[in-house]
């Protein structure tokens, strides 16, 4: 993966981009928002990395200018500010996630790596195992042609389960996904969470379990199953 990081704590932007390169991919660094724009422009970035608190033009207007120009390249935003009106602003100005400091750089490379995968896949708009299909251009979960009444939160896991079809997939994995989860947050939460996802999704021929230890699995129904 290509990786452009914006951010100008030297000491912060060396640790994450040494981090970035030990995992196999490449990246860049910037200390200003001002370049931003025009480098993913001229450069295939798969992902911005994006801090708040800039000097000179702040990373919300760096943000603001590269969705101007028409780039939809996913953006992970950091910021210091630990206030619920900075994370919306930053999701209501385009980004599509964002880590507030001080942040473990594993959680920030598990993001990134979801946050590409996820735009891969809308790229090819739609996942479909059995009668369940989500339209990732759309956001919308269907049953055949029946759509799926999910939560902004099951869309995001079921989006996940489906590009992992047949794989288990770690909780942890699934709450970094989510924008307003926490380490707070308790487990019981996410067993609701899926018990919920559940009962809406099973019914299009699909199962989906919980695999005690280790995480939740996505796979078809057996026929015995369906036959229930």
């Amino acid at each position: 993966m290509n990786i452009l990081l914006v951010e100008d704590d030297v000491t912060l932007a060396q640790s994450v981009a040494e981090a970035i390169r030990a995992r196999g991919w490449h990246v860049d660094v910037s200390h200003r928002g001002e370049p931003v724009a025009k480098s993913v422009l001229q450069d295939d970035y798969d992902a911005l990395v994006l801090d708040i608190g800039l000097p000179g033009i702040d990373g919300l207007e760096t943000l603001d200018r590269v969705r101007t120009q028409g780039s939809n390249l996913p953006v992970l935003m950091l910021t210091a500010r630990d206030s619920i009106d900075d994370r919306v602003l930053g999701l209501a100005n385009g980004a599509d996630d964002y880590l507030v400091k001080p942040f473990a750089v594993p959680e920030l490379l598990a993001r990134l790596h979801a946050l590409v995968r996820r735009h891969e896949f809308r790229r090819s708009r739609v996942l479909q195992v059995a009668a369940l299909r989500f339209d990732a251009a759309l956001r919308r979960a269907y049953n055949g042609e029946q759509a799926l009444n999910l939560t902004a939160r099951e869309s995001i896991v079921i989006e996940y389960l489906l590009m992992h079809l047949g794989a288990i997939v770690a909780r942890d994995q699934l709450a970094a996904l989510i924008p307003d989860w926490n380490a707070a947050t308790s487990d019981n939460a996410m067993e609701l969470l899926m018990s919920r996802l559940r009962g809406k999704i099973e019914p299009a021929g699909v199962r989906l379990r919980t695999v005690r230890g280790l995480g939740y699995l996505l796979e078809p129904a057996a026929p015995t199953d369906s036959a229930r």
